[in-house]
């Protein structure tokens, strides 16, 4: 009898629930009591949704961040937030944001809030988590109160629970010691709190507990792999039995020493190491459970559920009651309920599958397992329909486009001349001042603007009216600019739900659901386009917003495009081609849009690639073949220009130090990037890397409510400056700012604007 279980749920809610009361409670407009009772619910409502398998999550749930939870389980809390007291989630929050609410913080007396933890991603998915930080004198203390709450709340409701929590190698691994201590070094003290967490969990009623070692899918040096073997022999002896979850990719050279680790059972993500599954059965003890992950944690499409049986049964026959089957990893990356989506073309809906529709797709293959294929006739039939009509349906393939990608040359991704000489003519062109001003993209979506959007799309604002209320936004936007002082102005962005949305409404190829929401950090939540077919552009997607904005002022305007690699990463991608191929057929696409910018006259244009690490193979020796396209997709995006038009990118929160070679062929002429939580770390890859272009280190972490002052900004920059020539470096925020309030952002950026008029006075 195969055992389904489940590794992770979506916990933000089928509605955004968490979303909204998260940020009414950071508003003081609710009760820590009502965001607790919220959290409550919406665990009990999702472990109801997974009633059918033998064994629910618990401890997925955060309030924030499970890297964060776990943070706060072991103790480990950074010293700037150790000595406030009232709840600890306020003091939770304080890591993550910088703060909490308002009524809290008065009565902490810390009103000016604390430096948010460091955000980067989760491996290569767009989830940001809270990275943990270490020195040499870090102690760890358990605190398992969360997890004994949340497991009492299951056993009221006979949910037979698996406790979840991060394993500690990897726990150390996406750590950063904040001096230069060695984080392994910190391994011993680490792991007599994870057998204290683990008997507690026992003594709780917890008979498996999952513990995540993702890091087991990238490359290990012997230190690291003598790090498994220690943690595992010193907590083979806990009293409960442990399933070693790994997923996100194979394991290869890893994969025979990690099966054989002291555990209970091992879990295979067999999407992604589907070769790997008979290794992992040839070495696995016969004691020991393998789970398997049959159903993709990580995209939308519907599985073949008559192929995974064809090489499952085999697997099933060989292990009986040893096999478990669950999704590749936690469906936290996949929206929540499919049933929700009542205007989704009825045919791309039959295709696919949200986070119930998997656990239903897992429950079909467990019964099919179980007790015969006959038993699911049905659902088999109808699975089988669905895959056959997509493959053959005439929307998903486009002779003309696929032509198109096939002339792509390399002269297609070359400037004109070489960077120093368009530097030159862009310089004469624009005439700047030295640190330059700018800001990302957008700027807040304020209840105007979301009133207006929602208005429109119920039909309830026309055409018209919708237009003139996005340009009255545009307007004061620019108004805000004028007034602050800055040098390279934005339109703000009122018109765009979402920065790859935006362009997949325009483009053929792409559709779009209602409730497909997925939690990118803490309330922040995107709703990824399901990009199902070859990809063109029907008409120009920002060039009457932009020009617009640029007649309203005579300082320069930035065009805001999102690239090719960000639309193609943050989309639901289909799987029936080559990644790099969908890469190619977007950056075409976009390159006619920037091309119809210059055309308008717009002298500056930004091609944001915020997702371009994201999208690296978690093992380097398969970096470069994804480089190479992705690099190669800017370019074709970005080079059908004039010397004269200045290209930028962005790129935030992620490690660009290992890739800084690759960052430099894209060749855009000015790089703004995410450097404000992490003291300017990311400019160290400069000390050893001659980066040729211009570069505008974020000064303003945007993600936090906290305001920077202008001297921060100032020592910031003057870090910068020891890194990078002052005469390439501009001022600028690490992000849009579309999340935040005009009651933040308007200090915030004077503080910005004076401080570039110090480093003027003092640098240039």
């Amino acid at each position: 009898m195969a055992i389904t279980h489940n590794l992770g749920f979506p916990r933000i809610g089928a509605r955004r629930e968490l979303k909204f009361a998260l940020e009414s409670y950071w508003k003081g407009e609710s009760a820590l009591d009502a965001l607790k009772l919220r959290g409550a619910e919406l665990r009990r409502r999702h472990w109801q949704e997974q009633s059918e398998l033998d064994f629910a999550p618990v401890g997925d749930f955060a309030f924030y961040d499970q890297v964060l939870d776990m943070s706060f389980t072991l103790g480990n809390l950074p010293e700037r937030v150790r000595d406030f007291h009232g709840d600890a989630l306020d003091n939770y929050f304080r890591v993550a944001r910088g703060r909490s609410a308002r009524s809290a913080e008065d009565h902490a007396h810390c009103c000016g809030g604390v430096a948010a933890g460091e955000m980067t991603k989760w491996f290569d998915t767009n989830y940001h988590y809270i990275v943990p930080e270490f020195t040499a004198g870090t102690q760890f203390k358990l605190d398992a109160t969360r997890l004994i709450a949340q497991l009492a709340e299951a056993r009221a409701q006979d949910v037979k629970a698996k406790p979840v929590i991060i394993g500690p190698v990897t726990y150390l691994a996406i750590g950063k010691a904040k001096d230069d201590s060695n984080r392994l070094a910190l391994l011993d003290r680490l792991l007599p709190v994870y057998a204290e967490l683990l008997a507690t969990l026992a003594a709780e009623g917890a008979e498996w507990v999952q513990i995540d070692e993702p890091v087991l899918v990238t490359e290990l040096d012997a230190d690291w792999r003598h790090a498994f073997t220690t943690a595992y022999h010193a907590l083979k002896t806990a009293p409960v039995q442990l399933l070693l979850a790994t997923y996100f990719g194979q394991l290869k050279d890893n994969l025979e020493w990690a099966v054989k680790l002291p555990v209970a059972g091992f879990h295979l993500d067999a999407v992604n190491a589907r070769d790997e599954v008979l290794v992992a059965l040839n070495h696995l003890a016969s004691h020991k459970v393998l789970s398997l992950g049959v159903i993709n944690g990580r995209n939308i499409w519907k599985t073949d559920l008559d192929a995974v049986l064809e090489w499952l049964q085999p697997v099933a026959e060989r292990l009986g009651e040893r096999l478990w089957i669950a999704p590749s990893c936690s469906l936290l990356h996949v929206p929540v309920d499919l049933d929700s989506e009542e205007k989704l073309d009825g045919e791309i809906k039959s295709w696919l599958a949200f986070a119930k529709q998997k656990l239903g797709e897992l429950t079909v293959l467990a019964r099919a397992l179980n007790e015969g294929r006959d038993s699911v006739k049905n659902e088999l039939a109808a699975n089988a329909a669905a895959i056959a009509a997509r493959r053959a349906s005439p929307r998903v393939n486009n002779p003309a486009v696929k032509a198109a990608v096939a002339k792509i040359t390399a002269q297609l991704g070359q400037r004109k001349s070489p960077y120093a000489q368009r530097a030159a003519r862009q310089a004469a062109r624009l005439k700047l001042p030295k640190f330059p001003t700018t800001t990302i993209g957008s700027f807040p979506q304020t209840a105007d603007i979301r009133h207006a959007r929602s208005e429109y799309k119920a039909g309830r604002l026309g055409e018209d009216g919708y237009r003139i209320a996005m340009q009255t936004e545009i307007a004061r936007s620019v108004r805000e600019q004028e007034a602050l002082g800055l040098d390279v102005f934005v339109h703000g962005e009122a018109e765009r739900n979402d920065m790859v949305e935006y362009f997949g409404e325009q483009l053929d190829g792409y559709a779009f659901s209602q409730f497909g929401w997925v939690q990118s950090y803490g309330s922040r939540c995107v709703k990824p386009p399901i990009l199902f077919g070859d990809i063109s552009r029907p008409k120009a997607m920002t060039v009457e917003w932009i020009k617009y904005a640029a007649s309203l002022t005579r300082k320069p305007m930035k065009g805001m495009l999102t690239g090719p690699v960000t639309i193609l990463n943050w989309s639901f991608v289909r799987d029936d081609q080559p990644r790099s191929v969908s890469c190619y057929q977007l950056a075409l696409a976009i390159r006619e849009e920037v091309q119809d910018l210059e055309r308008a006259g717009i002298r500056i244009i930004q091609i944001d690639e915020a997702a371009l690490r994201e999208g690296l193979p978690l093992r380097k020796a398969q970096w470069k073949e994804y480089l190479d396209w992705a690099v190669e997709s800017f370019r074709i995006t970005a080079n059908g220009v004039e010397d004269k038009t200045q290209i930028h990118t962005h790129m935030c929160y992620s490690e660009f130090n290992d890739i800084i070679a690759s960052i430099a062929d894209m060749d855009a002429d000015v790089i703004t990037i995410e450097t404000s939580r992490s003291d300017m770390e990311l400019l160290d890859a400069f000390r050893n890397f001659e980066y040729p272009n211009e570069i505008g280190p974020g000064v303003y972490d945007i993600h936090s409510p906290n305001i920077p002052t202008e001297e921060y900004m100032v020592k910031l920059m003057k870090l910068a400056a020891e890194r990078v020539p002052a005469e390439r470096l501009w001022v600028n925020p690490d992000c849009g700012l579309k999340t935040r309030q005009w009651a933040e952002v308007t200090p915030a950026l004077t503080n910005m604007v004076n401080a570039a008029r110090t480093l003027r006075s003092q640098l240039a």
